[in-house]
């Protein structure tokens, strides 16, 4: 493979790489406030009750 070849190689790999690490980081960064979190967790035992209702 040419140089160019390898460089380019390497620069996209380096790319995902920090990519992916500046996701992780920002990954758990949105404080989410407690009463949205009950809003979520009401909505998820509805969506289970309704899915498993589906289901049989």
């Amino acid at each position: 493979m040419p140089l160019i070849g390898w460089i380019f190689l390497i620069v996209t790999i380096v790319l995902v790489v920090g990519g992916l690490m500046i996701l992780r980081d920002n990954a758990r960064d949105m404080p989410i406030s407690e009463d949205k979190m009950k809003r979520i967790r009401e909505r998820k035992k509805e969506q289970e009750a309704k899915d498993k209702e589906e289901e049989w």
